[in-house]
């Protein structure tokens, strides 16, 4: 499966020059954990998760700890610049799932921006992917039986069964429209596996 089958899009991104505060309200409105950082040219310059911004909105409240009298001068408001995370781990559109997962998994991360050349098309996150594995085994069965029939509308027909993703296609064999069969079965969101149960011609 490819990151364009589970991926969100189009991204939602903020501006490197954003207030924190900004870039706040616009993850809360979104209701995400992190979002792409661009520049003035929309290139991807960094990521800002939502803790990257609480660190850079909240200081240490003086009741808490001793510290010496605030300055009369009020600091500018602090920008995402100044918060994000500049060393991005990216993704292609045509990377597989389970590539996008290994990155997470050694790079302790959430999402990863997904890249079309410099273009940020979207963002693939572990709540994409669970989303994607919840779906439940009737509705995947429906997605594969519908892109099979749209791709042979007057045969071959396969049975199909799905459980816990894993798609089963029994028919007699067509060795080139069960390749084709496979790889159809596999563009559905939530298929993790696909097996071919031959029966007699």
């Amino acid at each position: 499966m490819l990151v364009r089958e589970v991926m969100s899009s189009p991204a939602v991104t903020v501006r490197r020059t954003d207030p924190v505060r900004r870039a706040i309200r616009r993850l809360y409105g979104h209701n995400i954990t992190a979002a792409p950082v661009v520049d003035e040219s929309d290139r991807l310059v960094g990521v800002v998760s939502e803790l990257d911004l609480l660190r850079g909105e909240f200081e240490p409240d003086p009741r808490a700890t001793v510290r010496p009298a605030p300055s009369s001068h009020e600091p500018p408001p602090r920008r995402v610049m100044e918060v994000m995370t500049s060393d991005v781990v990216t993704v292609t559109e045509t990377t597989d799932v389970t590539t996008a997962i290994g990155l997470m998994v050694g790079k302790r991360i959430k999402s990863l921006p997904v890249l079309r050349g410099h273009e940020v098309v979207g963002m693939v996150s572990r709540c994409d992917l669970m989303a994607m594995l919840a779906r439940p085994d009737a509705e995947l069965r429906e997605a594969v039986v519908t892109a099979l029939r749209e791709q042979y509308p007057f045969g071959p027909s396969w049975e199909v069964t799905v459980r816990d993703g894993v798609a089963e296609l029994s028919g007699p064999p067509h060795e080139h429209a069960d390749d084709i069969a496979d790889l159809l079965a596999r563009t559905v969101p939530g298929i993790v596996r696909v097996k071919h149960q031959r029966r007699s011609p």
